[in-house]
């Protein structure tokens, strides 16, 4: 079975799903481990109760980059990860991680990519009164939200909708095609393996 890491900065719902996926039998991985970048962040609790082992690896704590990323490797051998999963993750991935897992980080992004990159995707959009925006979820490369696309979806925006309807409906597209998109990519893990 592919073991997966969920990188995570925040509250946590796509990892709440990700795992209720695992633990129905829907999505047939294991979550070896949780990285997080905030020693606050609201995941640990859920991780907790899902008796995932969790680890705060504080980036301040490092001279650069590459030290911070050295020892988030360590953990991730130490667990025997094959796919490092982002997820609500709000740092850049560097040349260390990326030399470790190449085409092994995916990253799930709230927006139609090439549209609206970078850390404010739903507001952007909001902001910029389109009739749509969208998920997409993509192999991570050293530029921002530009590594090949795996899967995305459109999500359509009534012009009535406030902010936060807004984001109810791009997380919910989130949650509906995030865990598909980790089965399908650890079933192709799964079958390098064998090979």
């Amino acid at each position: 079975m592919v073991n997966i890491a969920v990188f995570a900065s925040g509250s946590g719902t796509n990892f709440e799903e990700i795992m209720k996926h695992i633990e129905d039998g829907s999505l047939p991985v294991n979550c070896a481990c949780l990285i997080v970048d905030h020693s606050d962040a609201f995941v640990i609790k859920r991780a907790e109760k899902h008796h995932i082992r969790s680890f705060f690896v504080n980036p301040k704590r490092y001279a650069d980059k590459a030290e911070y990323e050295t020892y988030i490797l360590k953990i991730l051998k130490e667990h025997e990860v094959d796919l490092i999963v982002l997820s609500g993750y709000m740092r850049f991935i560097g040349k260390t991680l990326l030399d470790a897992y190449p085409n092994r980080i995916i990253n799930l992004h709230p927006a139609y990519l090439p549209e609206f990159p970078g850390a404010h995707a739903i507001l952007d959009a909001f902001q910029a009164g389109v009739s749509q925006t969208g998920v997409t979820v993509h192999y991570v490369d050293e530029g921002i939200d530009t590594g090949p696309i795996i899967r995305q979806e459109r999500v359509p925006i009534d012009p009535d909708w406030n902010l936060a309807e807004l984001e109810t409906h791009v997380h919910a597209k989130e949650y509906e095609i995030f865990w598909q998109v980790i089965r399908d990519v650890a079933a192709k893990i799964e079958k390098e393996k064998e090979q």
